[in-house]
C-alpha cells in the first residue's frame, strides 16, 4: 500500500481532514489534522484512525502505526 493511497482512505473517511503519511518498510507514520477531533480525548481519536486502517492492519499490509491526531487548533 502505498502513502497517498492512505492519504486518501484517511482524508476520504474522516471528515474534513488533512494527512501526512510516511511509509518505512511496513512502518506507516501519519498526522491527521481534523475538528472532528474537537473534544475528544487521545485514545478516541487513535481509534477513529485505527477504524480507518484496521483492514490494512490485519491483512498484514500495514504492521504498525505511528500517529499523531490533532485539531486544526493545535496543528496551529
Amino acid at each position: 500500500m502505498q502513502a497517498n493511497e492512505i492519504k486518501e482512505l484517511l482524508e476520504a473517511s474522516i471528515a474534513d481532514s488533512q494527512a501526512q503519511v510516511e511509509i518505512e518498510g511496513s512502518h506507516v507514520n501519519v498526522v491527521v489534522v481534523s475538528a472532528v477531533f474537537e473534544g475528544l480525548n487521545a485514545v478516541k481519536k487513535q481509534q477513529l484512525v485505527y477504524g480507518v486502517l484496521s483492514e490494512h492492519i490485519a491483512s498484514g499490509v500495514i504492521h504498525a502505526v505511528n500517529m499523531q491526531t490533532l485539531t486544526p487548533a493545535e496543528a496551529g
